[in-house]
């Protein structure tokens, strides 16, 4: 089972806090399991795990079969929480290299997140000449970036196939009654899943929006909502006991005590995307109301090489929550070399989790003497129940911390501006005026 370990954060605080924030905490609580909170038509994902719609987990589980069995690729198009999560388990679980990899699997790739012609270009050529399928995910169907990117491979499905073959290819992730996404996929007789109404894009992993994806990858997506099971009922206990408890109170507290930027690291190259995961979850719910504490990542051991510096010596604002697993059971082992040319024979013999794990305590001290606290989450093994309760841990805690703050963890009001500007600029119709006005900010 996760467990959260703050002995190494503690000693940055001045006063105990645990019963301080106990009424905090357990009133946050309630509002997560039972509403009354801001936000609280959000919250559907704090019982996903054992409400969730087994009909349509089955049918997620079926249609991962025939895109296993007709697709060479899958073409997953989705922005924020409608890839982040699912590119984030699947190079967990598989890797960072899973597309190059040999498998009996199809490719996934990730589009409609950004808007460069060259990364466009280039899945739409690795593509063309495969048979490959799509999965777009929106809840509107309108969001500029996966909209683009569904128009070109759209139109390259009916190319390739024809309109009819195309669009038993194309999967929609959207609104389950309404939306433009809808209407087009019964309009052309698209296999549709649900975004539910009560679950935001950046919880929403553990629904189809995730699942879908992460099931064509060969992942246990069973397994995956067995670990965010045995997680939500832990997080149920409302005292110390609960590791969603433990985080979110200790960060509350450095952030109260002038730490303002939160790193999450992991000594393990795979979970990258998971951490942009995380970034999302964190940034998008607690940044607001001129609040919150900045999430950023940074990949260990690599960015000591480029990052340590600042984390060691830099404006002492940083604190630090780094996820451990347990080792991989087909561990690579130093040889001895004659010559001993490096000086690194005193490794031979050592598995590289071994030497990892003296970089992680070593690395950990350093920072603390350095003035940075830091959280330890253990998590296991890199498995999928694993995962699946590490996934519903961030959550839940990210819940907790957002109401701790004093925000609504679940909107994100800030999101909008830089998109009433793009379509003003871009001269979408009723944007006229306000095109006009930025252009003229633009010329100064």
């Amino acid at each position: 089972m996760l467990t959260v370990d703050t002995s190494k954060a503690g000693a940055f605080l001045t006063l105990p806090y645990e019963d301080a924030l106990a009424p905090h905490l357990t009133r946050a609580a309630n509002w997560l399991q039972n509403g009354g909170g801001k936000g609280d038509d959000f919250i559907g994902w704090v019982r996903l795990p054992e409400n969730y719609d087994r009909d349509e987990f089955a049918r997620i589980e079926k249609a991962a079969k025939k895109i296993q069995s007709d697709s060479q690729a899958l073409v997953v198009i989705g922005i924020g929480g409608s890839y982040l999560g699912a590119r984030g388990v699947i190079e967990c679980l598989g890797s960072p290299n899973y597309n190059l990899r040999k498998k009996a699997t199809p490719n996934v790739y990730f589009m409609g997140n950004g808007l460069s012609s060259a990364a466009t270009r280039e899945v739409y050529d690795l593509v063309k000449d495969v048979d490959f399928s799509v999965n777009v995910i929106s809840k509107s169907g309108t969001t500029t970036e996966p909209a683009v990117a569904f128009r070109f491979f759209k139109e390259l499905l009916e190319q390739k196939y024809g309109k009819a073959e195309a669009a038993k290819r194309i999967y929609a992730t959207t609104d389950k009654a309404r939306g433009a996404l809808k209407s087009l996929a019964d309009a052309e007789g698209y296999e549709t899943f649900v975004v539910p109404d009560d679950v935001g894009g950046r919880y929403s992993v553990l629904t189809a929006v995730g699942l879908l994806p992460i099931a064509v990858a060969g992942i246990d997506v069973g397994e995956l909502m067995g670990g965010a099971a045995d997680m939500m009922v832990k997080c149920r206990d409302n005292d110390f006991t609960n590791p969603a408890w433990q985080y979110a109170a200790m960060r509350n507290e450095l952030y109260r005590s002038g730490k303002k930027i939160e790193l999450l690291a992991c000594f393990e190259p795979s979970f990258r995307f998971m951490a942009e995961w995380w970034k999302q979850l964190y940034g998008e719910s607690e940044g607001k109301d001129n609040r919150g504490i900045f999430p950023a990542s940074v990949d260990f051991t690599a960015d000591l090489h480029s990052m340590g510096q600042y984390i060691q010596q830099g404006e002492r604002i940083l604190m630090e929550t780094v996820v451990r697993f347990d080792p991989d059971d087909d561990q690579m082992v130093v040889g001895l070399d004659e010559v001993n040319g490096d000086g690194l024979n005193f490794l031979a013999g050592k598995t590289l989790h071994e030497i990892n794990t003296q970089a992680m305590d070593g690395t950990l001290l350093a920072h603390v003497e350095g003035g940075v606290p830091n959280m330890i989450v253990r998590a296991g093994k890199r498995g999928a129940r694993e995962l699946g309760a590490l996934i519903y841990f961030f959550e839940y805690a990210c819940g907790l911390s957002g109401y701790l703050l004093g925000v609504n963890p679940f909107d994100q009001p800030g999101v909008e501006a830089y998109k009433k500007n793009m379509f003003a600029l871009l001269g979408k119709p009723g944007y006229e005026a306000m095109g006009d006005e930025l252009r003229a900010k633009l010329a100064k």
